[in-house]
Formats: structure tokens, sequence, C-alpha cells
């Protein structure tokens, strides 16, 4: 209710109608109306789901100006805060340390 309120009796906004599909086809697991603990689990924390992989796919993205797939130190530069505000590289802690890949 924080967030939409039905109150008037029209109609729901899509965002709505799309968090309502999302939570019926994929979050409630059990189809049982509401997200237990291990629902709750799966959603936040995925199996399936690579966390350290996405972001470390992330930041290639972003910051691969030229898309060759590398990133050089320039480009690491050019995008220094990503880099210091992700997890991939420890908050930034791993740059300080010497990479020969680098």
């Amino acid at each position: 209710a924080d967030m939409f309120s039905n109150e008037e009796g029209g109609p729901e906004p899509d965002w709505v109608v799309t968090e309502r599909e999302q939570f019926s086809d994929f979050r409630d697991l059990n189809k049982d109306g509401k997200m237990d603990k291990d629902e709750i689990q799966h959603w936040i924390l995925p199996q399936d789901y690579d966390h350290a992989l996405a972001e470390a796919r992330h930041l290639v993205y972003e910051s691969d100006v030229d898309k060759d797939q590398k990133l050089t130190k320039e480009e690491i530069l050019d995008n220094w805060n990503m880099f210091v505000g992700s997890q991939a590289t420890n908050y930034g802690e791993d740059l300080t340390r010497n990479h020969d890949e680098l």
C-alpha cells in the first residue's frame, strides 16, 4: 500500500501487473500464494546465478570502450569509480596489488 493502493478502483499500473506475474511465475514456487523461507532464499541467493561472474561481466561491458573483451589500464582508470565500488574488486582493494594480467 506504500507504493500502490487501489482505493479508486481503477486499473492497476503496468508495474503492479508485472510484479504480480513475477510473483506467481517465479517467486511463489510452491504456488501457495505466499513466500516461505526457502522461496525467499532462492529469490535473494539463487543457486543458478553466479554473482561474481555477473559483476565481472558488468564491469567489462561498461568499461570496455573498444569492445575487444579486454580491459586496458586506461579503460579501468577511466571507470575507476565502478571498480572501486564493486565487490568483484573487493571495493577497490584488489586494484592496488600487482597483477601480471594487467
